[in-house]
């Protein structure tokens, strides 16, 4: 490997969105392209995590080298890259951040806190500045390789490696006043280094994490930690562990795997044991940061920085039998540490990273059309309202969406409803959801289609 230093570093997990069915009145190749200007950020950006607005904007933080190291977000407004409030805005360092929006909205980002001795810290935004959630440096003690994710209620859960209970694995929610752990805290049997926590569907916490020995997912049944099947699954050592869930509620777990030359391999849970998919150590040479996202129609993403071309970022996907490139392999223009892989709303994979061919600043590119001719025409089969929504949803779909599926899914990417289409207009009890932003996702075997709605 490259650098030492990899193996101490970030994982950065992502958020999954629904794709949207574009219809192209030209021919199109398809590429990777910068979103706006290459190397965008002031100053070099470690640890570079991306997450879309449910407006569909892509937002990305990081650990900002132009103020001291502290936490910068930047989102992408169609034109430029611009601050969402200050830049270097947290007190002091911000290690291993972790940006995700809420249920709500709200973009929330944690972080080791360098200002509060290196304890773990949330803050938020509210629109103008950026406030903390509860307390600043809330965990007990040192706590690195931050993870955040949101349950299906809408409340903030951080995993870290628990540096004041031997170097193990805590989770802690916030309860709408204060920070509180989750089960025990230190709940692994080994160390819990590169922590990512996911939420599946039926609500409950799940923790993956990597250290000098295997891989381990655990996940808290209400009352305790358990193992979700054999601990330390993997063939050799894991580091960068990435916890993602199937549309169907199969975790699925990307590493580095030292037990095949440190390329990259990625697991399933199938309810007994944990499987490969496709090939173990599947890439062509080590595999560093590795990012994993489901996209719209259910396909497993992963990208990586590919040591065996200069260390450049590649993405792959599933097909159901092997992992196929998207676009070229080693698209970007040179090394790409940090890479965070995220789908936008209209479908369309975003890599962030730390682009040292541009000074180590941050880079955002998208896989995504370029037009030979000219015109774009956009058809859609979605009618939806009221929208807003309180109680129930319409939709309306056109003759030839008969017997495509329909699911109305939250920011996390969770489908939360599903049904056939089996009629042209369909009511969709909607009550029970908590207030937020949703996607209505309409899927056939040849293309996937999404609507917007907020249930109020």
């Amino acid at each position: 490997m490259k650098k030492l230093i990899y193996i101490l570093l970030f994982l950065c997990p992502v958020v999954l969105y629904a794709q949207q069915s574009w219809y192209k009145s030209s021919p199109l190749v398809y590429s990777w392209q910068n979103v706006g200007n290459a190397g965008f950020s002031a100053g070099s950006a470690q640890g570079t995590s991306l997450a879309f607005s449910a407006s569909g904007e892509p937002y990305v933080a990081y650990m900002d080298d132009a103020v001291f190291n502290k936490a910068t977000v930047m989102r992408f407004d169609e034109t430029n890259w611009v601050n969402v409030g200050i830049a270097g805005f947290s007190t002091g360092a911000a290690w291993y951040t972790s940006l995700v929006f809420s249920p709500t909205g709200e973009a929330y980002l944690a972080y080791s806190d360098n200002g509060n001795s290196d304890k773990a810290t949330v803050m938020t935004f509210n629109g103008s500045n950026w406030v903390y959630v509860g307390i600043a440096g809330f965990s007990t003690g040192r706590a690195p390789y931050t993870s955040l994710a949101f349950d299906p209620s809408g409340n903030p859960y951080v995993a870290f490696m628990d540096l004041s209970n031997s170097n193990k694995a805590t989770v802690m929610k916030f309860d709408g006043s204060d920070w509180v752990i989750v089960g025990n805290a230190g709940f692994s049997a080994d160390d819990a280094w590169y922590s990512s926590l996911a939420f599946g569907l039926s609500g409950e916490p799940y923790v993956a994490f990597g250290n000098v020995e295997k891989a381990t997912v655990m996940k808290f049944d209400g009352t305790n930690w358990i193992n979700v099947g054999q601990p330390n699954f993997s063939a050799g050592g894991a580091p960068y562990t990435s916890l993602a869930f199937s549309p169907t509620g199969q975790p699925y777990v990307a590493y580095v795997d030292f037990g095949n030359s440190g390329k990259a391999t990625v697991m399933k849970f199938d309810g007994i044991s944990w499987v490969n998919v496709g090939n173990a150590g599947f890439s062509e040479g080590e595999a560093v940061f590795t990012s994993l996202v489901f996209s719209p129609s259910g396909e497993p993403f992963l990208a990586y920085m590919d040591s065996i071309n200069s260390n450049k970022a590649t993405v792959v996907r599933f097909n159901g039998t092997n992992w196929v490139n998207v676009g070229n392999p080693d698209f970007s223009a040179g090394e790409a540490d940090f890479t965070s892989l995220a789908f936008s709303p209209s479908g369309k994979p975003y890599v962030a990273y730390l682009d040292f061919e541009n000074s180590w600043k941050a880079t955002v590119m998208k896989f995504d059309s370029v037009f030979t001719g000219i015109g774009e025409l956009q058809h859609s089969r979605i009618s939806l309202y009221p929208n807003p929504a309180t109680e129930k949803i319409t939709i309306e779909t056109s003759g030839t969406a008969k017997g495509s599926n329909l699911a109305i899914v939250n920011i996390a990417g969770q489908e939360l409803i599903t049904r056939q289409i089996t009629e042209p207009k369909i009511q969709i009890d909607i009550s029970t959801l908590p207030s937020g932003v949703y996607f209505v996702r309409l899927t056939d075997d040849k293309t996937v289609e999404v609507g917007k709605i907020v249930k109020k």
